[in-house]
């Protein structure tokens, strides 16, 4: 049971429609969108969700939760759960990868070799054939002498384009040593092909530029406007209808403007457990932060731990199938000694990094370990696991944060005043979570209607270009000079 989306966005009129009909529906949800889940138990943030949707989603399967962001409902829901689920999902633009044979003309998408495909997993392969073929395409249409590919990375298209395509390229890149590896990638790579590469205003200031694709990406290190240097070109909001309607995001709905539906229904029950279990040990850990170091600020990075251990679990699966349950524990207390000694080391002054890196490959590993042989689900692992694991949490997350541990602070006592709630962390993440492909949606909107506001000067599309099971940002927006040789006829709904 789903709501098609209903909008669409050919004309500036029909995505200023749209827009507003986001803006609309936000607005009263700002409690879900604009809070940080890390505060969660401090600022006792499930209070204001709906105590029948609490009442309701506190019985449901792990699996009912994370299909929540993809606008999946069950019928013993409550009614007014299911009308938020359905119209928000209803308000997101549609993901099912376009038919580009029909968008661009001699669209040819080929498999790479191993030779261009090293270092590529899985996601990046299907990306970099799927956009190559598109822009190789739209060169040829438009008699295109070269390709500018900006924010190039480590130089995956921007070498297939040159070695497999035979395009001049220019690739900008702010992160010199991506700058690096890719001329060391390009090096290999020229043992088998010959090539160029070539080291380099906007589409509407610069004659000689006559497409851009543009694929969204890192929504979390957006500029807006309000909330960074005036001097700059905000990258929200860009366009003059979104800035009508007083639109802000914050940085907080640019954080979950990077959560993705296909991620969520894809991690399973086990990793969405761990998710759920990480996301409440940072929230105490705030706690902790909140009564024992004030002066620290409101919600610090400690790192990324969270995507640190679920890849190690996903590694370790089939290991842990061979190792002794007494293992996990064995190794407590060396990694509390080894924990002391880097905090130690990190107050001293001498290689920081290195220590705090240490502290993180052992507390992964803890993590990890004790997430596989607790079995799968919350029931199997008792109090006691938690509160040890909450533990070593914070004494890694102290470290981290250039914090010494102190014998006054009462971990057991934190955990203790939150564990009756941490049941409710994935419930008000997952609903959270279902705004992620809502804000994303605004902000490619956004930039559409910017295009769009420039009248016959330029033609412009939005279509999804990439499959979103392996690629789940794969919204392309495509601008053209008129007459460039692209077609620009697509539905966009």
């Amino acid at each position: 049971m789903a709501k098609q989306c209903k909008y669409s966005c050919d004309t500036a009129a029909e995505t200023l429609e749209w827009i507003k009909a986001i803006a609309d529906f936000i607005k009263p949800f700002s409690f879900l969108i604009n809070a940080h889940v890390v505060n969660f138990f401090k600022d006792r943030l499930w209070e204001a969700v709906d105590e029948d949707w609490l009442q309701c989603l506190i019985n449901e399967s792990v699996e009912s939760l994370l299909l929540i962001p993809s606008g999946i409902v069950q019928d013993h829901w409550p009614t007014s759960l299911k009308e938020f689920v359905l119209t928000l999902k209803s308000l997101v633009y549609p993901r099912e990868q376009a038919d580009l044979k029909k968008v661009f003309p001699n669209f040819q998408p080929t498999s790479l070799n191993s030779v261009l495909a090293q270092g590529m997993n899985l996601k990046k392969k299907h990306e970099v054939e799927v956009l190559s073929a598109i822009v190789s395409s739209a060169a040829s249409a438009m008699r295109a002498d070269a390709v500018i590919d900006v924010g190039a990375g480590q130089g995956y298209l921007a070498q297939v384009l040159a070695f497999e395509h035979q395009l001049s390229v220019v690739a900008i890149d702010a992160c010199s040593h991506h700058g690096k590896v890719t001329n060391a990638r390009a090096e290999r790579i020229k043992k088998h092909y010959m090539a160029q590469m070539r080291k380099f205003g906007t589409l509407l200031e610069c004659e000689e530029v006559r497409a851009v694709i543009s694929i969204g990406c890192c929504y979390n290190l957006l500029s807006e406007e309000g909330f960074t240097n005036a001097q700059i070109q905000y990258g929200f909001p860009m366009s003059c209808g979104v800035k009508s309607v007083n639109l802000s995001l914050g940085k907080s709905s640019r954080d979950l403007a990077c959560q993705s539906a296909e991620r969520w229904k894809s991690l399973g029950k086990d990793a969405g457990l761990h998710n759920f279990e990480l996301h409440a040990f940072r929230a105490a850990f705030q706690m902790v932060l909140h009564k024992y170091f004030p002066e620290v600020g409101t919600s610090p990075s400690i790192g990324r731990q969270g995507k640190a251990l679920r890849r190690k679990q996903q590694r370790k699966i089939i290991e842990s199938e061979l190792q002794a349950e007494e293992s996990t524990y064995s190794d407590l207390p060396q990694m509390a000694c080894n924990m002391d000694e880097a905090c130690s080391v990190t107050h001293s002054g001498e290689s920081e990094a290195v220590n705090t890196s240490g502290i993180r490959s052992d507390v992964d590993a803890l993590f990890t370990k004790m997430s596989l042989h607790t079995g799968s689900t919350c029931e199997r692992t008792t109090s006691t696991d938690k509160y040890s694991l909450f533990e070593k949490f914070c004494q890694s997350g102290l470290c981290r944060l250039g914090l010494k541990p102190s014998d006054n602070i009462n971990f057991h006592g934190i955990w203790k005043g939150v564990e009756p709630y941490v049941s409710l962390i994935g419930i008000y993440w997952s609903l959270r979570a279902a705004f992620g492909p809502l804000l994303e949606t605004l902000i490619l909107l956004d930039r559409l209607l910017f295009l769009q506001e420039q009248g016959d000067v330029l033609e412009s599309v939005m279509l999804p270009i990439f499959d979103p099971a392996i690629s789940p940002r794969n919204v392309a927006i495509i601008a053209k000079k008129p007459d460039a040789g692209i077609s620009s006829h697509h539905s966009s709904r």
